[in-house]
């Protein structure tokens, strides 16, 4: 239930948006040089796949036969397993098992068409994944998240308490560690759970899933929405999950998920599976609605660590990463969503072994187009640079332009983001906009609580203005004492729990308290803030 285009910047950026369409079709056409063929579509039926393929000038070919290959993410080239044959002509449709859940499945694999030629086959079309793993979902859980944007990362310390109900918080986004859950139990009172798929076995951590079981659980009962942020850390480095080049002795937060080879592919395959099918709201666990493929992907050494600095590389791999969660995921449950996630990092790189974040979104939405288009959606984490500014409606000038020259998108420029979205190249397959979460976004009170509280107001009312943002997550319940030392004390309570006045303001939002906090906000700013919502009013600062 997407919407229509937003008006509100349009014209203004006219003249300035760079049409990712360009790179696309540069893209292709680099593919189509000797590639005549297409596959057009994958898509489940019943308990099969078709694959649409045609022909801008037939092959040659040494018997006059199209030969279509399935290989895992990690398989480049035809050097996986023959699926399907037929006749060469300009179109040919080629029907094969799905054998869901079999050592045979076929439904993260990546396809492609082939012809004999000589004592080999040769790859003649781009590669296409199957884009409708929905289809094959026994459960397509009813959403819980209609009764708004307004969210929050909660704090667990305080998951019996009444914090969410009393602020009416709508969703709730959480992370969750493989590194935690993957693995034999060590506590032989929680004997290991096991997990068949594709004919292996696989075992998980039974006493930490259940610590993400409970707060999960207690949330779906809350009637939240639920979005889960699927983290690859430090604990993961022993497994098969972390990508090979990442494990050098670089310490990151996060590592890339692997894709390299096939014993990661395959045990990402069962991950994925495995949570879509725990959180799916019918086994007893709770559900999940909301998943996000790692953390802010573009910021390489930072937050999703490979040791390549190429983009093209990084991209690649990551989108195989998400291919598997994507299908996995949404055939347990059809009506899940899934977001990628890239940082406010728009134009500028903070640390140089980063990428830009409009590149990354760029070559990631390239790649999605060219292998088969899914109904992704963007994560993104607007912060105002710096981080601990607490001007959120008056950027500094060398950081926020009105323009997609600025080097960071904030909740101030937000509007550059939204129509960059909705540029045709950018739509979902069904032709609409994207669903775009903000799913962490924060503003501190260490240079005053006031300022906390109006940038909490204008953020929330910036978000609330265009319809395309399906959720405003406040990063955090609670301060956190590590980052107070470096003026980041976003929170709602303080250290020893203690309510912070922003924790009214934020409640107050989206009720009929909302006009009292406005016009607090507005003293606060010297300066109505509904005046300031949109791209009316902008004005940056000098430091």
């Amino acid at each position: 239930m997407r919407k229509g285009f937003w008006k509100g910047a349009g014209a203004a950026l006219a003249g300035v948006l760079v049409l990712a369409g360009a790179y696309l079709a540069g893209g292709t056409q680099v593919q189509a040089a000797g590639r005549t063929v297409a596959i057009s579509s994958c898509l489940i039926s019943g308990d099969k796949v078709e694959c649409k393929v045609t022909a801008s000038a037939l092959p040659q070919s040494d018997d006059g036969i199209y030969y279509l290959f399935s290989d895992e993410v990690c398989e480049d080239g035809p050097t996986g397993n023959i699926v399907g044959k037929a006749k060469i002509g300009k179109s040919a449709d080629i029907t094969f098992d799905l054998d869901y859940d079999t050592k045979d499945s076929n439904l993260s694999r990546k396809f492609l068409v082939a012809v004999k030629r000589g004592s080999g086959y040769e790859q003649v079309s781009n590669e296409h994944y199957i884009t409708n793993p929905e289809a094959a979902a026994k459960v397509r859980a009813v959403r819980l998240d209609t009764r708004g944007i307004k969210g929050l990362l909660p704090d667990p310390t305080y998951i019996n308490d009444d914090h969410l109900e009393d602020l009416g918080i709508s969703q709730v986004t959480y992370n969750i560690d493989l590194g935690d859950i993957v693995g034999e139990t060590s506590d032989p009172s929680q004997p290991t759970t096991y997990f068949d798929y594709n004919g292996q076995r696989y075992a998980f951590n039974t006493a930490m899933l259940h610590a993400y079981d409970g707060p999960v659980l207690t949330w779906t009962q809350k009637g939240l929405s639920v979005t889960l942020n699927i983290l690859n850390s430090e604990k993961a480095l022993s497994t098969d999950l972390v990508y090979p080049d990442a494990k050098d002795g670089h310490e990151c937060p996060n590592y890339a998920f692997n894709t390299a080879d096939s014993a990661g592919v395959e045990h990402l395959e069962a991950v994925a599976a495995f949570l879509g099918q725990r959180y799916n709201g019918k086994n007893g666990w709770g559900q999940v609605d909301n998943w996000i493929v790692g953390n802010e992907v573009n910021a390489r050494t930072e937050q999703y660590y490979m040791q390549s600095t190429d983009l093209d590389t990084n991209v690649n791999a990551y989108n195989k990463a998400f291919r598997i969660f994507y299908n996995g995921i949404k055939a347990q449950n059809g009506s899940a969503r899934i977001y990628n996630s890239i940082d406010q990092e728009w134009g500028r790189k903070s640390n140089p072994g980063s990428f830009f974040s409009k590149e990354y979104l760029d070559r990631f939405n390239y790649y999605m187009k060219r292998e088969g288009d899914i109904d992704w959606g963007l994560s993104f984490h607007p912060y105002d640079s710096p981080l601990y500014d607490p001007y959120a409606w008056y950027g500094l000038t060398q950081w926020v332009h009105k323009d997609l020259k600025t080097p960071y998108i904030t909740m101030q420029n937000l509007y550059l983001l939204i129509d960059y979205m909705h540029q045709k190249e950018f739509l979902s397959p069904s032709g609409d906009v994207r669903s775009i979460s903000i799913s962490e976004i924060g503003f501190t009170s260490s240079f005053g609580d006031d300022l906390q509280c109006a940038s909490i107001v204008y953020g929330y009312l910036q978000a609330a203005h265009y319809p395309d943002i399906d959720a405003f997550m406040l990063y955090r319940e609670t301060d956190n004492r590590h980052e107070m030392e470096s003026n980041i004390a976003q929170g709602l309570l303080d250290p020893n729990g203690n309510k912070k006045p922003a924790y009214d303001y934020y409640k107050a939002m989206g009720t009929a308290d909302e006009a009292t906090y406005k016009a607090k906000a507005s003293a606060i700013i010297g300066q109505d803030v509904d005046s300031l919502i949109g791209i009316t009013n902008f004005k940056t600062r000098s430091e």
